[in-house]
């Protein structure tokens, strides 16, 4: 898994930081996105949708958010 600390990064670098480890990522291993900002939820999801990857996210203490990004499993 692929973690990217975005601890302390307003937007739009999370999602820029995203996009080039999609872009790096050759073997399509989830990947695991920090914040500490809301708003960077919405633009993951928006490029999760566009990619058609999954994305799931979390609250894991208040104010801190785990968004995990994978492939969509085949059917």
């Amino acid at each position: 898994m692929i973690e990217l600390d975005c601890l302390g990064d307003m937007c739009p670098i999370p999602a820029m930081r995203l996009q080039k480890a999609l872009e790096e990522d050759k073997t399509g291993q989830p990947i695991l996105l920090i914040t500490d900002h809301s708003c960077v939820m919405a633009s993951i999801q928006a490029i999760c949708k566009k990619q058609k990857l999954q994305c799931a996210s979390k609250e894991v203490i208040n104010g801190v958010w785990e968004i995990k990004i994978s492939p969509k499993p085949k059917n």
